[in-house]
């Protein structure tokens, strides 16, 4: 006698799920177009997110490189600043050399040729100062200004306005746009003016 048997998951066919008879997988149907939208979504997030790291970086990539540009221009710009410098000295001995004797105490011709000659050299080390940034301040009869002159005195000059610069003791230097050395100045300050104040009567 043969005996019946319930049909098992093998017998209902190849690829037939074991436990579900609806013919629609687990995994499938709404559940999984929700999940591959988060997918999407996460995808685009993290490539938005790496978007940003990627501008970031060549943000600070430019920068980086400008400094290292502003900083090697500086280097060449200021370069000589110490040998000028060093020649600052020379150049003040020249100018005094130039003013120890006035054109009118030049008699002798000799002495006449080494003062032309000591003024030519002169001009020929500022030529060479100025064509590579190197100027001097010589701020005679100008308003005093703290960041270019170094007051050394104070003086009462009637006939000239508080603040102005009447005497340059030693001239400055400037190395492109940076103070190389401050002009020493006297500066006259107020003052009781002789005649001013006095009534005459009238």
């Amino acid at each position: 006698m043969t005996e019946e048997r319930e049909p098992t998951a093998a017998a209902a066919g190849p690829g037939a799920p074991a436990n579900d008879f609806d013919g629609a997988p687990a995994d499938m149907g709404d559940d999984g177009t929700v999940s591959t939208d988060q997918r999407l979504q996460q995808i685009e997030a993290e490539l938005n997110e790496t978007k940003d790291q990627l501008l970031r970086a060549l943000a600070e990539t430019e920068n980086v490189r400008r400094r290292m540009q502003r900083e090697r221009d500086d280097t060449q710009k200021y370069a000589v600043a110490g040998f000028a410098k060093d020649l600052l000295s020379a150049a003040d001995n020249l100018r005094r050399a130039i003013e120890a004797l006035s054109e009118a105490e030049v008699t002798d011709p000799l002495t006449r040729s080494m003062l032309d000659g000591v003024a030519a050299t002169e001009r020929e080390l500022l030529g060479a100062f100025e064509r590579h940034g190197l100027r001097r301040i010589d701020p005679k009869g100008e308003r005093f200004d703290h960041n270019l002159h170094q007051a050394i005195f104070e003086a009462e000059r009637p006939d000239a306005a508080p603040g102005t610069v009447v005497e340059v003791l030693q001239p400055g230097y400037v190395l492109h746009d940076r103070l190389l050395r401050p002009a020493m100045v006297g500066v006259a300050k107020a003052g009781s003016n002789p005649g001013r104040g006095t009534g005459d009567g009238a």
